[in-house]
């Protein structure tokens, strides 16, 4: 199976909910209009990753903020993955969701390997789950839970069986950051390539763009660098670098059959070099 993927890397303002949104919106009919089935968004798309309006702003899910996505997957006919803050009852979660192109909403993911500085903002996630789709079996994360060091988050999704992992992001570097000195994204073309040559499949994560303007990370930037990378750990595709590098991306993606199922799975990754558990 082949599929068109949009990525929109988008303009995202802290505590701007509205304005947020009809970017989303608007880069959803965008990426509907060049053919893609598949739209994926940055993480806390609506309010801004840490910004301090989380708990005054913050909906719930379904409501009023999902609400938007899911009307735009439905109105173009296309999936949407896309990062939003959660509320909860009386907590709060950096969530994401898969809506399908009849508007249903097929994942709720709340983010597990939450840094430090967000904590007293969200709670951390308590679930993981992929979904069947006309499309291939999808798995649902956010950006940090693709670090490194917490790599079991992917290893549990491609045993689940997805062959494309979807990853809401927001990646941020220092006001002065120099790309040309020090390219920016090793870090996730390290750990997507080791899933994507493990299991074969697709990873792909899509930062914001665009100044920190609130909350412990105040003055810093978020810059794109959004990310494809294919089975083997080959780079499909990357956005543009910057905080003002707004872009839509797309990409033609494979997903490829199942590596293999139950113990199976771990005499295939052991073939591959895999020494883990």
């Amino acid at each position: 199976m082949t599929l068109k993927l949009g990525m929109a890397q988008i303009l995202v303002e802290g505590g701007k909910p509205e304005a947020n949104l009809a970017r989303a919106v608007a880069r959803i009919g965008e990426a509907a209009g060049q053919g893609c089935q598949l739209v994926v968004l940055p993480e806390c798309l609506d309010l801004g990753w840490t910004h301090s309006s989380a708990h005054q702003l913050a909906q719930p899910i379904p409501g009023p903020h999902s609400d938007r996505l899911v009307q735009a997957a439905r109105e173009h006919g296309v999936f949407v993955a896309a990062g939003l803050v959660e509320r909860a009852g009386d907590r709060f979660y950096n969530s994401a969701i898969l809506v399908d192109r009849q508007g249903k909403i097929l994942l709720l993911h709340r983010k597990i390997n939450e840094l430090d500085i967000a904590h007293h903002l969200y709670a951390v996630g308590d679930r993981l789950g992929v979904a069947e789709t006309e499309l291939g079996t999808l798995g649902l994360d956010i950006c940090a839970d693709n670090f490194a060091n917490s790599l079991a988050i992917g290893h549990v999704l491609a045993r689940m069986g997805a062959q494309l992992i979807l990853s809401p992001s927001a990646w941020v570097v220092n006001a002065d950051h120099d790309n040309a000195a020090q390219p920016y994204g090793a870090r996730w073309r390290t750990a997507y390539g080791e899933l994507s040559r493990l299991y074969d499949i697709t990873v792909v994560g899509v930062s914001n763009v665009g100044w920190v303007s609130d909350g412990p990370w105040k003055g810093r930037k978020t810059i794109g660098c959004s990310l494809a990378m294919g089975p083997g750990g080959n780079i499909l595709a990357q956005g543009p670098y910057g905080e003002a590098a707004e872009a839509l991306i797309t990409v033609s993606v494979e997903l490829r059959p199942p590596l293999a199922r139950g113990t199976r799975i771990a005499e295939a990754l052991s073939a591959r070099g895999y020494t883990g558990c």
